[in-house]
C-alpha cells in the first residue's frame, strides 16, 4: 500500500486515480498523518450488496444502503408482541 500526501495526490491525482484504477490502495496523508483510504471499487460480480441492487432487492443513491421498493412482509408476531407475551 502506498502513502501519498495530499498536496501530491491534488497535483498529480490524474496518475494516482489510473493506479488505484489498476487495483493499489493509496493512504492519503495529511502532514505525515493517515487521513484516508482510496480503494479501487468493486465490480457487480465480486459485490454482494451491488446484486442486491441488481436484483431490485435494495436501493442505493451513494450513501447508507436502504430497503427495496417493495418491503418483506412478515407473518408471525411482532417483537413487541413476543416482548408483551413473555412479561406475562
Amino acid at each position: 500500500m502506498r502513502e501519498v500526501g495530499v498536496k501530491a495526490l491534488k497535483d498529480d491525482l490524474s496518475r494516482y486515480l489510473r493506479r488505484v484504477r489498476e487495483g493499489e490502495r493509496l493512504i492519503v496523508t495529511d502532514r505525515g498523518h493517515p487521513i484516508a483510504l482510496v480503494t479501487p471499487i468493486e465490480t457487480a460480480e465480486q459485490g454482494w450488496a451491488w446484486a442486491l441492487v441488481q436484483e431490485g432487492k435494495a436501493t442505493w443513491r451513494g450513501g447508507k444502503p436502504g430497503p427495496g421498493a417493495r418491503p418483506p412482509k412478515i407473518s408471525g408476531k411482532t417483537t413487541s408482541e413476543m416482548v408483551l407475551e413473555d412479561r406475562r
